[in-house]
């Protein structure tokens, strides 16, 4: 790919601007690492894929301790060295390491594997038994000791964030990573509407369906393969293209494929209508109730 696309590529993700709570101002669209670092013979694809994607403006790289056992980590790390500074570093942590005992710890594992002294995100994977004002402690001493820049959840719902910021140091929360594409908007009735009046964004994992019926529904339904068809794209380009639509949700699709990421970059740069997005909700409404959080 020649440099003049991937500068055309770089500056049009560089309008489509995320605003964490703190000020920092993020690209809509960064990359997911899960499944990663699991097979060897796809390691320098892999590799390739996250660099290609850090050139082209995704800069955020979003990984855990549980992906892959590490690999995933380890394989990140691999991937922006010399780059460091260039990437917006994001890992998470299981809910049985949350505990002011073992937080700090697997903190410093995470770290490790990934060649660095200091995360960018540090997110909470998912709510355990730990009770919030424990780990709320333990990523609050982090961040005192430089090891983190901030921290946040993945997969609360509302009324977890409602506690959340009941919780003291709780309004530091600085993103929840939830579940989000055209197939699943379960968040579009309470926890989106929640969380933009709150000024903290949501960062969507498998915006682009993880596969089955809902991946191949995004592939084939109609409306979307018009919409394709009119601004010259794929059908998943309109789906992710969707989920990047408002100031307020960073996409952190999984690409190993150099296409892919090159594909996923593009999307970014797609604007509807407001005649496509009322097309698009008719196909795939808008739920008018509470609905459970999706989480995978």
């Amino acid at each position: 790919m020649n440099e003049k696309k991937i500068e055309a590529i770089r500056n049009s993700l560089a309008k489509r601007m995320v605003t964490l709570p703190d000020g920092t101002s993020l690209p809509c669209l960064g990359q997911g690492t899960w499944y990663m670092g699991e097979n060897p013979q796809m390691r320098d694809k892999e590799i390739t894929a996250l660099q290609l994607g850090i050139d082209l403006g995704m800069t955020l790289i979003d990984t855990a301790e549980m992906y892959g056992d590490g690999g995933a980590e380890r394989l990140a790390g691999e991937a922006i060295k010399g780059r460091r500074d260039r990437v917006f570093l994001v890992s998470k942590v299981y809910p049985h390491h949350a505990g002011q005992d073992m937080i700090s710890k697997a903190c410093e594992d995470s770290l490790q594997r990934l060649g660095t002294d200091h995360l960018d995100l540090y997110l909470l994977h998912w709510r355990g038994r730990i009770p919030l004002a424990e780990t709320i402690e333990g990523m609050e001493k982090l961040r005192r000791e430089g090891k983190i820049v901030r921290w946040g959840v993945s997969n609360f719902d509302t009324a977890d964030m409602e506690e959340l910021l009941n919780t003291p140091d709780g309004a530091n929360c600085a993103v929840n990573q939830v579940l989000y594409h055209l197939g699943s908007r379960g968040i579009d009735f309470d926890l989106l509407p929640w969380q933009r009046e709150h000024n903290m964004p949501i960062m969507a994992y498998s915006p682009l369906a993880q596969g089955g019926s809902l991946r191949n529904r995004l592939l084939n339904d109609p409306v979307i393969l018009d919409l394709a068809g009119k601004y010259r794209v794929t059908p998943l380009q309109i789906a992710l293209a969707w989920t990047l639509r408002s100031d307020h949700v960073i996409a952190i699709p999984k690409a190993v494929q150099e296409e892919h990421v090159l594909a996923n970059a593009e999307a970014a740069a797609i604007q509807f209508t407001q005649e496509d997005l009322i097309k698009l909700d008719q196909a795939f409404p808008k739920p008018n109730r509470k609905m459970p959080l999706d989480i995978i």
